[in-house]
């Protein structure tokens, strides 16, 4: 479960922040001042932080501030009565990610935790490995230990599907539907025909072969033993 900690001063506003996060789905802890906020930011893993820009002592400015010098990159949400872009712009360039003024409604606040939290967790591989093949899922381009493979585009997507599913064998039926786009015909060979292509180019002398024919189930790509 995600975790968040709240660094709030006022008690009823922090309730109110507490409560949606809770009910959001996230284990929300609350700090009343920004010493106390920092060092537990600090030395805890969070996903999200909220942070009062005005707070007693150590300020929102010096809290976020001081989290950035520490190397602690948790996204932080301020939260401030201080609307005029002077101060929306001194948070942000503080290292916040987002400025919320007050009041707010609680949909609009959880909205912006969610929106923070999606760019925080890890894209989509681009690039697929399997031991030294590595093939390219934006550009399409393929190479094995650094040599660059020519494919066409339906070894492209037999590859790719291959790669996709590492160490898992795939039967012909599954490769045909999913790269041919329609039923199997068993009395067809363009399975057996396009991955001999593959093979030529992926295995070239001296490497191992990574495509492997598994007798009576279908083929599996997978590093060699």
């Amino acid at each position: 479960m995600q975790r968040a900690l709240v660094i709030e001063d006022d008690a009823v506003t922090a309730n109110e922040i507490v409560a949606e996060l809770d009910l959001h789905g996230l284990t929300a802890e609350w700090v009343a001042n920004g010493e106390d906020g920092l060092n537990r930011a600090s030395s805890a893993d969070y996903d999200i932080i909220t942070l009062d820009r005005m707070l007693p002592g150590m300020d929102g400015i010096d809290v976020v501030a001081a989290l950035r010098n520490r190397g602690v990159d948790t996204p932080v949400l301020m939260i401030s009565a201080l609307s005029d872009v002077d101060e929306r712009v001194r948070g942000l360039r503080a290292g916040g990610d987002d400025y919320l003024t007050k009041p707010f409604a609680p949909d609009e606040m959880t909205a912006r935790v969610e929106v923070l939290l999606r760019r925080r967790q890890p894209q989509a591989r681009s690039v697929l490995r399997v031991a030294d093949l590595e093939l390219d899922l934006v550009t399409h381009a393929a190479n094995r230990a650094g040599q660059e493979l020519p494919l066409q585009p339906t070894e492209y997507r037999l590859l790719e599907f291959l790669m996709r599913h590492a160490g898992q064998v795939l039967t012909r039926t599954m490769i045909f539907e999913h790269v041919w786009g329609f039923h199997f015909d068993p009395g067809t060979n363009v399975i057996d025909v396009h991955i001999g292509r593959l093979r030529r180019k992926i295995d070239q002398p001296g490497q191992s072969s990574l495509i492997r024919t598994i007798r009576g189930s279908g083929y599996v790509i997978a590093p060699a033993d």
